[in-house]
């Protein structure tokens, strides 16, 4: 079980972090996902578009804090391989002398992938996240040029063909290993190389890149997640050449199920997807859906759902969420995704308990290394006035949480169910073993045995319900028939780490 969490938002520092984790979170988790605290850890894009790479923002603490972190824990990290920020000594130097610069094959123009120019085809089938070319009109040095800026035009793309910019990366893998991390998180690696005349997404040039990166990765003793919002036939396909993979299909499947009634599309997608997954309901970014619908990229595949369901799904957050996630998502806010709707995901079930437990039992039980984001640990509620405050979309689900709130929301039944759940999860030995899926109509069951232990989850989905058995040290059997009970069926587990 690892948690997904920002130092600043869920502690305050790095030290402070660790500090929940061993303190009023202790025995819930073996691992740790801290999102990016590098220099600066808010800038335009959260942390993800770093000045410096390799430094920790003194604000937050430095390396030392990091290795004490992973003296206890999985520490898992984002390595940002497709831009830095716009801010970069490197770049501003860029900015200041053009091509006397001795970084200025670092970064990528629109002249490095189409020297001879690029037709209107071209540039409409380069894949896009967000709307509009991937171009910012600059001057570097004395030459106005178009630079390649996928995201935003803070965040200015490295032209991975240039050794400078490979050097870059391996300083930065360098510096997480000496730290003690253990997995690197590809940050937007599907965008990272660019090729003339393909998609310049998820392309050959594109797996070849992360093969040399997770051999390099493997090295210095770090495994690598590739983060990918893509068709679902697609990240099957990136599963089996990676160590780990999101399975980003799974939150609206559990959300299209839960609203529906209909479970079919989820037991379809267990029966194919990677098991080498990362399992997830939220993370930072908003709750994708372009992973469960038709194919985007001109192949024109059929999705888990179809684009009528997809459509229905969006509207029922929106609906289930009061119209707060509207207000979030797509041209309501900045930093447009085109493929994800911002809404906490308790509030996408509109605050039902019981079908927000259900939903994360369904993910635990999901073969997969479970991960838990610090707002849905705590059953968090869209921040309307952090929207407010910053304009951007996403910090919707982006709270900042005082030491006093992590108390009082962790005494909330919901929350306190989902920590005996995770305790479950964390310390039953079914879980070392292999899992059985099975269940028809509104049914799901999802089984682990591991010696003459097991662990079951029922569900229906028509109503929604789930029955949890399991067994214990002595041969007998516990039932939990609402999973609310959990905190007192499974409150403690002193031995989950």
């Amino acid at each position: 079980m690892q948690l997904i969490a920002y130092a600043d938002r869920l502690g305050g520092s790095l030290s402070a972090l660790h500090e929940v984790l061993d303190g009023p979170l202790a025995g819930l988790f073996t691992g740790v996902h801290v999102l990016p605290f590098f220099t600066p850890f808010d800038g335009a894009d959260a942390g993800f578009d770093p000045v410096d790479h390799t430094a920790i923002d003194p604000r937050l603490g430095s390396w030392d804090d990091v290795r004490a972190l992973a003296d206890e824990y999985t520490v898992v990290v984002d390595l940002i391989v497709n831009h830095v920020s716009a801010d970069s000594a490197e770049f501003r130097d860029v900015l200041a002398r053009g091509d006397a610069s001795p970084h200025a094959g670092m970064f990528l123009t629109m002249s490095d992938v189409y020297p001879d120019g690029a037709t209107e085809a071209e540039l409409v089938g380069i894949y896009r996240p967000r709307p509009g070319l991937p171009f910012t009109v600059l001057t570097l040095g004395d030459r106005r040029r178009l630079v390649w800026t996928t995201f935003t035009s803070q965040q200015i793309d490295l032209n991975l063909a240039d050794p400078a910019a490979r050097a870059y990366l391996d300083r930065v893998l360098t510096t997480l290993a000496d730290a003690g991390v253990t997995m690197v998180r590809l940050d937007a690696v599907g965008y990272a190389v660019k090729t003339a005349g393909t998609s310049s997404f998820m392309t050959p040039q594109t797996f070849a890149f992360i093969d040399e990166l997770t051999a390099r990765a493997r090295e210095l003793g770090m495994q690598v997640l590739v983060e990918i919002h893509a068709h679902f036939e697609r990240q099957i396909a990136i599963g089996s050449a990676v160590d780990r993979v999101y399975d980003f299909a799974l939150p609206p499947l559990l959300l299209h199920a839960l609203s529906t009634g209909d479970p079919a599309p989820l037991h379809r997608w267990l029966d194919v997807r990677p098991t080498n997954a990362v399992t997830v309901l939220d993370t930072h970014d908003g709750i994708g859906v372009i992973d469960v619908g038709s194919d985007q990229m001109g192949e024109g595949s059929p999705g888990l759902l179809t684009d009528e369901q997809v459509h229905a799904l969006v509207e029922g957050i929106h609906e289930r969420s009061g119209g707060q996630s509207r207000q979030a998502t797509g041209w309501a806010a900045s930093n447009l995704d085109v493929y994800q709707v911002n809404c906490t995901y308790y509030d996408a079930l509109g605050r039902d308990d019981t079908a927000y437990l259900i939903a994360r039992a369904v993910q635990l039980f999901t073969p997969g290394i479970p991960q838990i984001y610090y707002v849905g640990l705590l059953a968090g509620h869209n921040d309307m006035d952090l929207l407010a405050e910053t304009g951007v979309g996403r910090d919707i689900n982006r709270h900042r949480y005082t030491p006093d709130e992590i108390t009082r929301e962790l005494a909330r039944p919901v929350v306190a169910a989902l920590a005996g759940l995770i305790r479950l999860r964390t310390a039953h030995p079914a879980f070392a073993g292999t899992c059985e899926v099975a269940g028809q109509g509104d049914t799901l069951t999802l089984t682990w045995t591991g010696g003459d232990q097991s662990a079951a989850l029922t569900v229906g989905f028509a109503t929604p319900h789930a029955t949890l058995i399991w067994t214990t040290d002595d041969g007998a059997t516990r039932t939990c028939d609402d999973l609310l009970d959990l905190s007192v069926l499974w409150p403690g587990a002193s031995t989950a780490r």
